[in-house]
């Protein structure tokens, strides 16, 4: 039989004589999240390990602080590890398209960029200096005086062996040339050289072919003291410059004495100063412009391949990084190679490489938003390629995507060492874990984050300290335990348990927000129980408009349910709509009917395509019970059909089944229905009463509908006795249960229910397979057989007219 609740069996009511303080300024902060201790101990693993692959997911619903979670455990955790080393870009001499990056110890990229700069300035004063000096000019005037005296004793000799032989040593603009000349020293012409006999053209010939190889000698040992002036002005340039660079660069080398890349640059640095020493000895050469009304000025040396990008400092870092990235796009993520426009074209250089969140993270830790990392495209997959290579590139993501290729820059790949902590829903967890493998490699830690906690004292004693933090973080008024109990109360509800509190705290935090605006604009010092239970109404208020609305249809008459009388084959169902912000119940009625047939139950919404497929599961377990019951000797031979009268969408679940059961059994039996209970319950296929979800909206939808006409005693909600530690029902419910003037009863069985709804017990099944008289299930029993009967002898009528036709 039913079992009528106590009113203390409604809901689990906080004391407020529980808590020993008078507000709750009184009541320590928290220095820990609520009731996580599984999840926290997840991201304490997770943080800690270094092997590559155990990278996080904190998962859990919005509101139960696992955001809080991560930043506090991350702060803390990267207070104890090391500042990673600084990052810096700088040209590659070799290879300009592919800027070299250097790692220095945190803080010394900025020094080693102002040491280059200052290098730089102090390079373009002091080497024209040093050129302009008179120990400059010295050696050089000592250097090209030597050569030219030598050049001129070569010359010189040459000339006076060509004279002795009868020729003369003539300069030309490719060289020198030997020209033969007469007794009078005049050049001899043809005429002259024709009138000469046999033996004396013959000694001119020879003597000039003499000289020629001589002159061939002195050209090629003239040439090789020219370059040997050459290389000596140049070595005594490089020397002059390296006087001035030497001493500066070696000051730079020492500071970072250890890092052999970065000395490897420097001695870069310095053998492109020695062989760029004309960019410092003078302000720049004037451009030669290809239209001469087109005069373009004095073109400056660039000397920005001396300059030093850093894109990643620490040098105020306490600790290992710790990045929020809350917009996770590709170049927000990898950084990016910016551009600017000059002349109409867009040039770049390796100072314009700007760095990402995976940058400033690297050797700490980087949160994301899942979905925000998935809706952004190609963020997640090049993700995961980082933390799968160790390696982070900069690169122009669109650059495979252009019809015509563009040389672009190509900067060093950086080693990665970061922990990647994703944050989201369980659904994108689980998606990604069942249909990414990639993911079940790189993300080996969860941290699930529970949404209830076991309601016990201790956890009552949190969410008060919870109170007093919230509290005093945002400037609020204190709680009185009224107030704070009454919060307790709304956890409950949260969770739908009596033994459970809810961790969303974002709504408890609302809550609070909410009160604390009530007690300030009545200017109350602190907030009592009664600002809190009036800043919940006020919200169901504001967000309870369509449920006003179906409400005054019913109460109208325009949806029809009954909350008075009796009427066969109609039971008052109930349903929950969920708007997102607002869930309510509404009471439906489910109406059958029957009659002789073999078509069994109808499930109407099934047959118009407006059932789920839990509900057309429910059906056929009804269907079992029945068979179960009623159908151990002979089969049910009836047609009987169910429907949800006014109902134009959708129906989905099974809290209706008992529901429809007892709708089949009055229309059955013809034994009237109470349309002041309403039932809500599943069931199995032996009649065992099975708990729903949202038993505490679906009671107080039917008992608004009842206070709205009248509550009379007579009114109540059949429940499944499993949802008893689910009920947290509002004040107005427990009031009425307490006169007596609504009641909730609970069942373990259907059979339990007949008698509070029909007036009849269900009656139990006797050895001889019979129901006791005067039971509701006898009356079924024997109108199944009446419809048997009917139909067998439809049957034989048909048979006899067919055997009729047939002769």
């Amino acid at each position: 039989m039913a079992r009528t609740l106590n009113p203390e069996e409604l809901r689990k009511a906080c004391d407020p004589k529980r808590f020993h303080f008078v507000t709750t300024s009184e009541v320590a902060s928290l220095t820990s999240i609520v009731g996580q201790a599984r999840a926290l101990d997840a991201i304490d693993f997770g943080l800690g390990m270094r092997s590559l692959g155990f990278n996080i997911y904190v998962l859990g619903e919005s509101g139960t602080g696992k955001t809080s979670a991560i930043r506090s455990f991350v702060s803390e955790k990267a207070k104890s590890d090391p500042v990673p080393p600084g990052l810096t870009y700088v040209f590659n001499f070799r290879e300009p398209e592919e800027p070299i990056a250097l790692s220095l110890a945190p803080g010394r990229g900025m020094e080693f960029q102002r040491d280059m700069r200052e290098l730089v300035d102090y390079l373009r004063s002091a080497i024209p200096k040093v050129f302009d000096s008179k120990e400059y000019e010295g050696q050089k005037g000592r250097i090209v005086e030597g050569f030219q005296s030598r050049q001129k004793q070569i010359i010189g000799s040459l000339e006076e062996e060509a004279k002795s032989r009868g020729f003369i040593v003539r300069p030309t603009v490719t060289g020198f040339s030997i020209v033969a000349v007469d007794e009078s020293g005049e050049p001899m012409t043809e005429e002259k050289f024709t009138a000469l006999d046999d033996v004396k053209r013959s000694e001119l010939r020879d003597n000039g072919k003499r000289i020629q190889e001589r002159l061939d000698d002195v050209v090629r040992i003239v040439k090789a003291e020219e370059r040997a002036v050459k290389d000596a002005l140049a070595e005594l340039e490089r020397n002059a410059a390296l006087s001035v660079l030497g001493h500066r660069l070696e000051e730079i080398r020492r500071k970072h004495e250890g890092n052999e890349k970065l000395l490897a640059y420097l001695d870069a640095v310095q053998e492109n100063v020695l062989a760029s020493i004309e960019d410092f000895k003078s302000g720049g050469e004037e451009a030669p412009s290809p239209l001469p009304f087109l005069k373009i000025g004095r073109q400056e040396p660039d000397f920005t391949r001396f300059s030093v990008n850093v894109i990643v400092n620490n040098g105020a870092a306490n600790g290992a990084p710790c990045v929020f990235e809350s917009n996770p796009t590709y170049y927000n993520l990898f950084g990016r190679v910016e551009h600017r426009f000059q002349m109409g074209a867009a040039i770049t250089d390796f100072t314009m490489i700007k760095s990402g969140a995976l940058h400033k993270a690297n050797g700490g830790f980087l949160v994301i938003n899942a979905l925000d990392l998935l809706r952004n495209i190609f963020s997640y997959d090049a993700l995961k390629r980082a933390i799968r290579n160790r390696e982070v590139k900069i690169e122009d993501v669109w650059e495979q995507y252009r019809l015509v290729s563009t040389t672009s820059m190509k900067p060093e790949p950086i080693p990665l060492d970061v922990k990647i902590v994703l944050i989201g829903n369980p659904e994108i967890y689980y998606l990604l874990y069942n249909l990414d493998e990639e993911y079940r490699e790189l993300f080996k830690v969860k941290a699930d984050f529970d949404q209830r906690i076991v309601r016990t004292e201790e956890s009552i004693d949190h969410y008060a300290a919870f109170v007093a933090t919230k509290t005093k973080e945002e400037a609020m008024l204190p709680f009185a335990p009224e107030g704070v109990a009454r919060v307790v109360d709304f956890g409950s509800r949260l969770a739908e348990d009596q033994e459970k509190l809810s961790t969303k705290f974002s709504d408890i935090s609302n809550l609070l927000r909410e009160a604390n605006y009530l007690a300030s604009r009545e200017g109350a010092k602190v907030v009592m129980g009664d600002h809190v239970s009036r800043a919940l109404q006020a919200k169901i208020i504001r967000n309870n408009r369509i449920e006003e609305r179906m409400r005054e249809l019913a109460a109208e008459g325009t949806l029809i349910v009954e909350t008075a009388g009796e009427l066969a084959g109609q039971v008052n169902g109930l349903a929950v709509y969920d708007m997102g912000d607002y869930s309510f119940g509404k009471p439906s009625r489910i109406t059958a009917t029957v009659y002789a047939g073999k078509g069994g139950v109808l499930n109407i919404e099934r047959e118009t395509k407006l059932s789920g497929k839990i509900h057309e599961k429910a059906v056929l377990i009804l269907s079992n019970y029945l068979g179960r019951r009623f159908a151990r000797k002979a089969p049910i031979s009836l047609t009987a059909s169910i429907t949800f009268e006014q109902l134009y969408g959708m129906i989905e679940g099974d809290s209706a089944t008992c529901a429809e059961l007892y709708a089949l059994l009055s229309a059955v039996s013809g034994v009237p229905v109470r349309q002041g209970i309403a039932v809500t319950g599943s069931m199995d296929q032996n009649g065992a009463v099975q708990p729903i979800g949202g038993v505490n909206e679906k009671i107080e939808g039917f008992f608004d509908l009842c206070r709205l006409r009248g509550l009379d005693g007579s009114q109540g909600v059949l429940i499944p006795a499993r949802n008893r530690r689910n009920l947290v029902l509002k004040d107005e419910v427990v009031q009425a249960a307490r006169e007596g003037t609504f009641r909730i009863l609970e069942i373990d069985r259907v059979e339990e229910g007949v008698e509070a709804l029909m007036g009849l017990p269900a009656g139990e099944i006797g050895a001889d397979g019979e129901y006791p008289p005067g039971t509701l299930y006898r009356k079924v029993m024997d109108r199944i057989g009446e419809l048997r009967e009917a139909v067998k002898g439809q049957e034989h009528e048909e048979e006899k007219e067919k055997k009729e036709r047939d002769e």
